[in-house]
């Protein structure tokens, strides 16, 4: 099989960063070029891959840097908050906006209302150690009162639903599929156009089968990785179990 040129390239930029720490600058397309014998754009496109796997950022005006590990898993009935502390990074949010906004028929339905219905509408830029890596608009359905003093109280929206509204995620659906950043998200995330993110769409209802949550989130797809873990109770459903 005839293998890439540029993919030749990546493997080659791998074993040069392999042993340098996060942060540790990469030298420039120039410099890789001259070094490996082959044009700038061929490194352009390796760097690029390089990027989208979550080995390197670029920072406009910057350069080039080893990126830190992925450092999250995204779990199912869990919060960004407790995702990120489980895996020993500190959580943050910035509020965007907190609003009642008018529910149409899509969001209607999602939510189980009456078109026309008043939601609450939650928009946040998530972060660990400052760095924003996650979008996350959340619609609850039904206006929660004073919301925006009780969520700065509480830093978490799941324990400030549980303590404050008696709201309690018990069951959840998560969808999880690729897209690619568009430029207010970027923008937002301080990435590059186009970079695949992780969108994830969340369903949550409490013990009695109501809903409590549906929320969109745009997480970095070179920052992330999902992960979830099922008892599966039927023998047949296990691999490598006969009937």
């Amino acid at each position: 099989m005839k293998v890439p040129k540029y993919y030749l390239i990546k493997e080659q930029i791998l074993a040069l960063i392999a042993d340098l720490p996060p942060g540790s600058a990469v030298p420039t397309e120039r410099e890789l070029a001259s070094d490996f014998g082959t044009s700038r754009t061929t490194v352009r496109q390796a760097i690029a891959e390089l990027v989208v796997d979550g080995r390197l950022v670029r920072t406009q005006g910057s350069g080039t840097f080893v990126a830190q590990p992925k450092m999250m898993r995204v779990r199912p009935l869990s919060s960004f908050s407790q995702d990120l502390a489980m895996d020993g990074w500190r959580p943050g949010s910035v509020v965007l906006d907190i609003s009642e906004v008018t529910a149409d028929a899509e969001l209607a339905g999602r939510l189980g209302v009456e078109p026309g219905a008043r939601v609450q509408r939650v928009e946040r830029l998530r972060t660990a150690f400052d760095e924003p890596i996650a979008h996350e608009v959340a619609y609850l359905p039904r206006p929660m009162p004073k919301l925006a003093e009780q969520l700065a109280e509480h830093g978490s929206l799941y324990r400030t639903l549980r303590e404050e509204y008696g709201a309690v995620v018990a069951t959840a659906e998560d969808i999880v599929e690729t897209v690619l950043a568009d430029p207010v998200t970027a923008d937002l995330l301080r990435a590059d156009t186009g970079l695949p993110m992780l969108l994830v769409r969340r369903t949550g209802w409490d013990a009695a089968g109501n809903l409590v949550e549906w929320t969109e989130s745009r997480f970095r797809g070179d920052r992330f990785r999902f992960m979830s873990r099922q008892r599966l109770d039927d023998v047949d459903a296990v691999p490598g179990r006969a009937s």
